[in-house]
């Protein structure tokens, strides 16, 4: 077997892409996708009709964007057997009745297509705010995916508040480590198991285990292979066309690494707002990447909404 057909016994296989072809090719058994994401797709000629059909039917740009969304993973839904994630505005990451309403519109949307909303995960990012809105959601049915996640902190919150999954982000914590060593960093000295963004998941994935949360850790943000071989057991792993393709092109070992049978159960405490805000104000590589994200997520929605604005104009509709 090839490395990705080993790492599919122990894990679940989830593609990070809003390329619809890719998924096609690739096949994953999930999939992601982020306004990052969506909007690079969205550049494409082969996708034009996706963003067509929603300035035709939105009656704003916020409508037209939200239905973008919907439009390309409703077409990934077609080429999956399990979920598909899809993202909330991350300018709402601090508006908890905000958040609520807009991930309730999603789904809605979603609906209106005839897709069954277990399909749907809709992903927040994990801010205090928007952790109390993924309680409630999931209360009411609706499954969420927290993002954005840096810190054990963040994922303890999450699986406090019982959301279906977490997404832990590899790749930028081991970036704003390497950028904070600067020349001191040893790239090799750094890799697999040594590697800080694989021993953060590492950690989360042990705690939320060791304290019988439900809550599922999905790995994220790859920036080469042998991280995500290193968390081969993690209950799912997010991974980029571009990584699969490798995984699939090696025939190296694939052990797994991660066991949740092998972690020691143990009581905990719910913690509270004060306490995560002093852990995350502790917590400066966390602290800096959550908001990172959420800047650099809305900025490529407002880029997305332009698309749509210019789109508009061309088909003679003035989306405001």
């Amino acid at each position: 077997m090839n490395q990705l057909e080993q790492l599919a016994q122990y894990t679940t296989i989830v593609g990070d892409t809003g390329d619809i072809k890719s998924i096609s090719q690739l096949k994953p058994q999930e999939a992601t996708t982020n306004p990052s994401l969506i909007l690079k797709a969205a550049k494409e000629s082969a996708y034009a009709r996706l963003l067509v059909e929603a300035v035709q039917k939105a009656n704003s740009l916020e409508d037209a964007a939200d239905r973008v969304l919907i439009n390309f993973g409703a077409e990934i839904l077609k080429h999956i057997d399990g979920r598909i994630s899809t993202e909330a505005d991350a300018a709402l990451s601090f508006d908890t009745e905000k958040t609520i309403l807009k991930a309730k519109k999603l789904i809605a949307l979603y609906k209106e297509k005839g897709i069954d909303p277990q399909r749907i995960l809709i992903k927040i990012a994990a801010t205090w705010e928007g952790v109390q809105a993924a309680r409630e959601l999931e209360k009411e049915g609706i499954h969420c995916n927290l993002t954005l996640i840096f810190s054990l902190a963040q994922a303890e919150i999450s699986a406090n508040a019982d959301v279906t999954l977490i997404s832990p982000f590899v790749g930028r914590i081991h970036d704003w480590y390497k950028n904070r060593a600067g020349d001191s960093w040893v790239e090799e000295a750094n890799a697999g198991a040594n590697d800080p963004g694989v021993k953060s998941v590492r950690k989360i994935f042990e705690r939320l285990k060791s304290i019988g949360s439900k809550t599922q850790v999905m790995g994220a943000s790859f920036r080469n292979k042998g991280e995500i071989v290193a968390l081969a057991g993690c209950d799912l792993l997010t991974i980029s066309p571009k990584l699969i393709e490798e995984l699939s092109s090696s025939t190296e070992p694939v052990r797994k690494v991660l066991d949740a049978k092998l972690v020691t159960h143990i009581d905990s405490e719910p913690m509270t707002e004060a306490a995560w805000r002093l852990a995350m104000c502790q917590d400066e590589m966390a602290s800096f990447k959550l908001d990172e994200g959420i800047r650099s997520f809305m900025a490529d929605t407002l880029k997305l909404k332009e698309l749509l604005r210019e789109l508009g104009a061309k088909l003679n509709k003035n989306l405001e």
